[in-house]
């Protein structure tokens, strides 16, 4: 397993002094590349490659999300790699131990050149530890968005939603969702997050959002011009 610390800081605040949605993401993503740099096949290593990891699904579940100035511990491992994905869990806890957020996750290589997810190499096998998976539902396998939908304002991609690979965030994809929620005076619930990254978003695409309501919470989907989803985000009370 691999961990590290932080102190939740007033730029990763919500209006109520808890750590934010997107920072929350942001945690973990950083833990993973964090492993990776601390194991020598770091973002620029692996580019130099040729490839990249890229997300394909999160599932979130959110218990309580951590106050202004508190210590918490980030931490991830792989629990199972296969030639054509990897499974990753993640773990955000306070300082007594207990799990304040828990996380499952689909991960690809990306092979950059030929612009495809490509075989995992078996340099990459050494990620895969002994480390039981946690006991949450397994990761769906692909979200279905039911009834009639909404249709929201669309956000026009732009260089502050781009990660290194030069395309929207994982985490921007959410934020994007709980605006549309909140564009149409609807609190999105927290307690569970579900996302599933379907095709890439660009420099000057226009994402356009879609919401469904489903059991528990809502369904947003964000949208290319054709109506094919870049991502699916599904976000639902306990």
């Amino acid at each position: 397993m691999y961990s590290f610390e932080s102190r939740v800081r007033y730029s990763e605040c919500d209006e109520n002094g808890r750590l934010g949605v997107v920072p929350m993401i942001n945690y973990l993503q950083d833990c993973s590349t964090f492993h990776c740099e601390d194991r020598g096949e770091g973002i620029r290593e692996l580019g130099r490659k040729g490839f990249g990891w890229i997300l394909a699904a999160w599932q979130i579940e959110v218990r309580r999300l951590p106050e202004y100035g508190e210590n918490i511990a980030i931490s991830t491992w792989c629990y199972e790699m296969k030639r054509l994905h990897a499974l990753r869990n993640f773990k955000i806890t306070d300082e007594n131990g207990e799990a304040l957020v828990r996380a499952d996750s689909q991960w690809f290589i990306y092979e950059l050149n030929e612009n495809k997810v490509a075989r995992i190499p078996e340099t990459q096998d050494f990620y895969l530890e002994d480390t039981p998976r946690l006991d949450m539902p397994k990761l769906a396998r692909k979200l279905k968005c039911g009834g009639k939908g909404t249709a929201c304002s669309p956000t026009l991609v732009s260089a502050q939603h781009l990660d290194t690979n030069q395309h929207v965030n994982n985490a921007q994809y959410v934020l994007m969702a709980i605006d549309a929620l909140s564009e149409l005076g609807i609190e999105a619930p927290l307690a569970r997050l579900s996302v599933q990254y379907r095709s890439m978003a660009r420099l000057g695409d226009a994402v356009a959002p879609v919401v469904y309501a489903c059991e528990g919470g809502h369904d947003v989907s964000l949208n290319d011009p054709d109506g094919n989803a870049y991502a699916v985000v599904r976000l639902q009370e306990r």
